[in-house]
């Protein structure tokens, strides 16, 4: 996937098309609809506990999104479009503005709640390839056949396109268009929206929103959830150092954060070069693109390398060769 340190991505997100697929998918055909969720005013205030729990569990994870068009380079422009005054789509707002995503109104045109997002998205992302010459790679969160056009002169003129678009509501066509599409449900950490529906066909309270990984990877993520808090509570101090000033240095959440962060930038590695091992500078890079703020120093170590040993029952470290290597601990 990232080819080198240069790529400069680009992400185009059609807002509507990705929260109203998802919705659809986890609980049935044209279920936005029918259940009116469109309706529903800002903050959810007069939805009922039944749509609130239906819009939950249908929740869109943007952050898995653009974890994923960042295993591609460093993402130098995203863009959300939807109508952010309906309900739904305002809750969505301070997720996206963590994430530095632009956010375009859209209004309705027309009664069936058409906003025009392909016609205003697809006129953009034409105008910063030709004004952004460095632009190498193109993500579309979306699955309208409407994209195809788009993809393929974005193709054309030699950029890497990227789709991503949910099971059920993306058109063949448009994944035939692209250089690369990505399944929403198959992003890492994304529960896949049939086993959403299943349990809660089973037991509607049960469905936690904390096992979001995808089956290929349960039996990683089962193996290091207990061992990210076994490392919160403790790392291993520089040499020199007492554990009670490595501990002032490195607080219980700056702990957990560091844990998090290489956890999700590992899958993304492994899931970019699909090889068991990856390679240890790969891994710090992928590390600040989802946090430009890391700094290991910061924490309390002297290296990279001293802070993926300190999360030892996290990450395996091979250092045999000059090329230092890491994985997941299986």
């Amino acid at each position: 996937m990232a080819e080198s340190a240069e790529n400069r991505v680009a992400v185009y997100i059609d807002f509507d098309n990705i929260v109203i697929s998802r919705y659809d998918q986890v609980h049935g055909r044209s279920a936005w609809r029918k259940d009116n969720v469109y309706k529903l005013a800002p903050g959810l205030a007069d939805a009922s506990p039944e749509q609130k729990d239906k819009v939950r569990h249908a929740t869109v994870d943007i952050s898995a999104i653009l974890d994923f068009a960042s295993a591609f380079g460093t993402i130098v422009l995203s863009r959300a479009y939807a109508d952010w005054s309906v309900g739904v789509n305002a809750t969505y707002q301070g997720q996206l503005m963590e994430r530095a995503v632009d956010l375009t109104q859209l209004f309705p045109a027309t009664q069936q709640m058409k906003n025009g997002a392909d016609i205003r998205l697809s006129v953009d992302v034409v105008e910063d390839l030709f004004r952004l010459p460095d632009i190498t790679h193109v993500v579309i969160a979306a699955g309208d056949s409407d994209y195809i056009a788009l993809a393929q002169r974005a193709k054309r003129l030699g950029r890497y396109i990227v789709g991503i678009g949910v099971a059920g509501g993306t058109s063949k066509s448009l994944a035939a268009a692209c250089n690369e599409y990505a399944d929403y449900d198959s992003l890492p950490g994304i529960r896949p929206a049939a086993h959403i529906a299943a349990a809660l066909v089973v037991a509607p309270d049960a469905v936690s929103t904390d096992e979001t990984a995808p089956p290929a990877k349960r039996s990683r993520r089962a193996s290091t959830a207990g061992a990210i808090a076994d490392t919160a509570s403790g790392a291993e101090p520089l040499a020199g150092q007492t554990a009670a000033t490595a501990a002032s240095v490195e607080s219980a959440t700056s702990k957990r954060a560091a844990t998090a962060l290489i956890v999700r930038a590992l899958r993304l590695v492994h899931e970019a070069d699909d090889a068991d091992w990856a390679h240890a500078s790969a891994l710090k890079q992928q590390m600040k693109r989802l946090d430009p703020a890391f700094n290991e120093k910061a924490l309390g170590y002297s290296s990279f390398t001293s802070f993926l040993k300190s999360r030892a029952n996290i990450v395996e470290l091979d250092e045999s060769t000059q090329t230092r290597l890491v994985r997941l601990r299986e």
